[in-house]
């Protein structure tokens, strides 16, 4: 049986879209492996992986860059080339699920895989999540609450799913703490 493995995935970003804007920085990290019905949790601070990269475009939202904390200019100088970070990242999503297959996993989603895909299909031709592996633990919340979606916000949800870890944008802190997030919610059982 073919097993999944679960890559919470966290992006800043300099402004609202890829392209006229940069992905400043990701992290990642394993959240869980399904092997038919089987949930296993593994912890998420053991296999991590993590970039800062130079921006693509000169245009930035300065709000947006207050948000993560990181220096624009630093990261001008310094960041790594999004071309070889994408194939890094790649690399080590395939090393880390072996025969699984990776699903991304994000709070919320769509802002974090419309980044990650982006980049993976404009700096590598293909993302190892295919064009649609991935799952969005905000709508896994709703479903399994029965709740709107506009009340799966992580305040409104039970002390017992919340991560015990401080929402940072520090982009590997907030992976394993939405990690976390989602182990539980795999577990969870609404009473």
């Amino acid at each position: 049986m073919k097993a999944e493995t679960y890559i919470s995935v966290d992006i800043e970003a300099d402004g609202p879209i890829p392209g006229p804007y940069s992905m400043v920085s990701f992290g990642m990290t394993v959240a869980g492996r399904m092997t038919g019905r089987d949930f296993e949790r593994l912890d998420p601070t053991t296999s991590t992986f993590y970039a800062e990269l130079r921006p693509i475009s000169d245009d930035f939202v300065p709000e947006a860059m207050a948000v993560c904390g990181l220096d624009r200019d630093l990261l001008v100088r310094e960041g790594r080339d999004p071309e070889e970070a994408m194939k890094s990242a790649a690399k080590w999503i395939t090393e880390t699920c072996g025969k699984a297959t990776p699903v991304l996993a994000a709070y919320p989603l769509s802002y974090d895989w419309m980044w990650i895909y982006w980049y993976f299909m404009n700096f590598t031709g293909s993302s190892p999540f295919g064009h649609s592996r991935c799952i969005d633990i905000k709508t896994l919340y709703a479903a399994k609450a029965a709740v709107p979606i506009g009340w799966a916000t992580k305040r409104q949800m039970p002390q017992e799913i919340r991560s015990t870890r401080r929402h940072s944008h520090h982009a590997l802190d907030d992976a394993i703490e939405q990690a976390e997030l989602f182990q539980n919610l795999m577990t969870w059982r609404r009473s």
